[in-house]
């Protein structure tokens, strides 16, 4: 299937809606091209979402996650497109130090945080699988930064 620039060429459109018994389910066709704008120090630009997991492009200037924490819900995976990071854990434990294609798995109730460490900001695709049993908040082991004044959200 051929792109132009960051949106893929959609098939017939009827074929990404289908019924499966009583529900009806749609298939989500996406694309990414970074910001041109960056306002914040991190930007979120959605990919997909479902109730049972997301995707995201997190694109950091500098710096990165804000505090060490965990998320007894979700099961995440990260991989760098672009730039580089180092992911910590407990007692700023380094986790694993990734360039491009490049990731890490951090599962359910793993207390993390990462940063960008190259000199071009860090493109980071992040996917998370949201455990539906277990309420989805997230814990903070250490103080945590205003979200609304770090991050910007598109889409």
């Amino acid at each position: 299937m051929s792109t132009e620039g960051n949106q893929p060429v959609k098939g017939t459109p009827d074929a990404l809606v289908q019924k499966s018994g009583e529900k009806t389910l749609t298939a989500t066709v996406f694309g990414y091209e970074r910001p041109k704008e960056l306002v914040k120090d991190k930007t979120i630009v959605r990919l997909c979402r479902s109730d049972l997991v997301y995707s995201t492009i997190q694109v950091l200037r500098e710096g990165g996650e804000n505090n060490l924490h965990a998320h007894p819900a979700q099961d995440g995976i990260w991989m760098v497109i672009k730039g580089s990071a180092r992911f910590y854990g407990n007692d700023n434990a380094l986790l694993a130090d990734l360039g491009p294609m490049q990731g890490i798995h951090i599962p359910r109730g793993f207390f993390y945080w990462f940063e960008s460490t190259g000199s071009e900001p860090l493109e980071l695709m992040q996917i998370e699988a949201i455990d539906k049993a277990v309420e989805n908040r997230r814990l903070d082991a250490t103080p945590r930064r205003d979200p609304r004044e770090q991050v910007q959200h598109i889409g």
